[in-house]
C-alpha cells in the first residue's frame, strides 16, 4: 500500500494477508481422496503383513463414519490369533483434528478401556497431525498393542502386570481373551 493511502480502520493488515491465503481443503476432499487410494490398492491378502484387513467407510455416502477390521497375525503378546473391529467417527474439522477411534470387539490391553473400547494413543490426541491418514491411524492403534504403554493406562490391571514384569500374565489374558466370542470379531 502507498504510504499516502491509508487503509480502512476496520482492517489491518494483517487480516487483509490472511484472508488472500487459499482455503483448506475440506474434510470430504481428502476423505474421497483416502478412500481412492484405499480402493487402488485392492482387497488385502492375508499374507500381506498389514494389520489392517479391511478399512473403509459404514456407507459410502457418509464418509464420517468409518469401520476397520484389524488382525492379531504378526503383533505378538498374545495377540496373533485376534480379529477385532474398530470403530471411526471422522470430524467435521478433520485432517486438522484427530478421528475417534474405539474397538466394538472386545480388547485387552492397558491402552484400552475394556468396557467403552476406547483407546489412549497421544496420536489420536496432542500428537495428532494433519499428515496422518486414517490407513496410517489404524496401524498405529495396531502397532500400540504390539507396544503397550503402562505410564498412563485405560485398563490399570494390565498395565499393573506388565509393570511389575508378568509379560507371561498379561499375554495369557490377551489369548484368553481372544479366544472368547465376544473377544474376537467373526464378521467380514
Amino acid at each position: 500500500m502507498p504510504p499516502s493511502s491509508k487503509a480502512p480502520s476496520n482492517i489491518s493488515f494483517h487480516t487483509a494477508r490472511t484472508t488472500m491465503s487459499p482455503t483448506p481443503r475440506s474434510p470430504l476432499k481428502r476423505l474421497h481422496a483416502e478412500l481412492s487410494a484405499l480402493q487402488s490398492l485392492g482387497p488385502r491378502p492375508a499374507s500381506d503383513g498389514s494389520a489392517i484387513e479391511r478399512l473403509e467407510p459404514v456407507d459410502e455416502d457418509d464418509l464420517f463414519k468409518w469401520e476397520a477390521v484389524v488382525k492379531g497375525r504378526g503383533l505378538g503378546g498374545g495377540y496373533e490369533e485376534g480379529r477385532w473391529l474398530l470403530e471411526i467417527e471422522v470430524p467435521e474439522a478433520y485432517p486438522n483434528a484427530p478421528p475417534k477411534v474405539r474397538f466394538r470387539t472386545r480388547v485387552v490391553g492397558s491402552n484400552v478401556d475394556f468396557e467403552t473400547g476406547e483407546v489412549c494413543l497421544d496420536l489420536l490426541k496432542d500428537n495428532w497431525s494433519p499428515a496422518y491418514t486414517l490407513e496410517k491411524t489404524v496401524e498405529a492403534v495396531a502397532l500400540m498393542l504390539a507396544n503397550p504403554g503402562v505410564d498412563s493406562p485405560l485398563n490399570v490391571d494390565v498395565a499393573a502386570l506388565l509393570r511389575s514384569g508378568d509379560a507371561v500374565g498379561a499375554e495369557s489374558l490377551v489369548r484368553w481373551a481372544a479366544a472368547e466370542s465376544w473377544g474376537r470379531y467373526e464378521g467380514k
